[in-house]
């Protein structure tokens, strides 16, 4: 039985004959059948195919032995969207090459071209369901790995999370020398707002910071709560002086403007603490950012605290000292 959604289906072929064969048979089976007939066109038609939709690859299409196609649609994520099968002929050289495809998971189905109306029904219906099963499933897998790797409560990563996303952009910053910087950000006196309003309420309050700091961030930055009132940012291709000028920032936008519980406005403050990776352990980066964080917090409200370690001078083997930490205050 074909599903009640009649998805539309999208043939990529430059084989008129086939077009026309599968017309009819898409026609008698309530199908909407979309043409195309290069790669280029495919991968834009099947970016705005609704889910759940249906992609019929002819094996004879420019590109398709390359594996150029495949690949892209998989990087655009149709695949979460459609199924995707292969029109190809079963005593074609390459029919074990595409069959490999198959088992990989790359493709759904393989249609043989020459498939009457009802072997095309059994083919669809069979398909969709395997399709279907297999996007409930990875939905269920990724539901459960964002489980173990975020926040319940605010929804950013976990403090462990956190650590193994900084050995890996540790990793980047050595191979590619780049720069990395984290930014600490603890929530003044929340000991004191626990008590006067609860834990319920205190808890919507780290959610509504959690938001104010994701809307400040950029998309490859990363946001995780390390703490019961501590966020840790990290910031790839961040120099240590746009860094500060982020805690600045955030100090101003998030933290300016009172923050809703219930009935009442709450107005929290918060000390920040930065430094910069320059390709060390994260363990050790941590640490020197939470004693910047520790600095601040002696400082008073509302202080930003930088760390900045010794640099190797190459030329004279020495270690010789950077500029001072610094702060900005109010």
């Amino acid at each position: 039985m074909i599903p009640k959604s009649k998805p539309t289906a999208l043939l990529a072929s430059p084989d008129a004959l086939l077009a026309h064969s599968l017309q009819t048979t898409f026609d008698s089976l309530g199908f909407s059948l979309e043409l195309v007939r290069n790669g280029e066109a495919t991968l834009a038609m099947a970016n705005s195919l609704r889910a759940p939709g249906t992609i019929l690859l002819d094996v004879r299409l420019p590109g398709m032995v390359r594996g150029d196609l495949l690949a892209a649609l998989d990087d655009a994520g149709v695949r979460k969207r459609a199924a995707i099968a292969l029109i190809g002929d079963s005593d074609s050289p390459s029919c074990e090459h595409w069959r490999e495809r198959l088992r990989e998971g790359i493709v759904d189905d393989i249609i043989p071209r020459h498939a009457d109306c009802e072997e095309w029904q059994t083919h669809l219906t069979t398909m969709h369901r395997a399709h279907s099963l297999q996007a409930e499933l990875e939905s269920l897998r990724e539901a459960a790995l964002r489980q173990v790797q975020h926040d319940h409560l605010t929804g950013t990563l976990n403090r462990e999370t956190m650590l193994s996303m900084l050995f890996r952009e540790t990793d980047r910053v050595q191979r590619m020398r780049g720069s990395l910087c984290l930014l600490l950000i603890d929530v003044d006196d929340f000991s004191h707002w626990n008590a006067e309003l609860g834990h319920q309420a205190c808890d919507d309050l780290l959610s509504q910071v959690a938001r104010r700091v994701e809307r400040l961030m950029r998309s490859y930055d990363l946001l995780g709560r390390i703490g019961d009132d501590e966020f840790l940012l990290a910031l790839p291709g961040c120099s240590t002086v746009n860094a500060v000028m982020l805690a600045e920032r955030l100090r101003m936008d998030v933290f300016a403007e009172p923050f809703q519980s219930d009935e009442l406005q709450v107005r929290l403050s918060a000390c920040f603490g930065v430094t910069s990776s320059r390709g060390r352990s994260p363990v050790v980066v941590l640490r020197e950012a939470e004693q910047a964080l520790a600095a601040a917090r002696l400082v008073g409200p509302d202080a930003i605290r930088c760390a900045t370690d010794h640099l190797h001078d190459a030329n004279t083997s020495l270690l010789l000292p950077t500029s001072a930490e610094f702060e900005i205050r109010t």
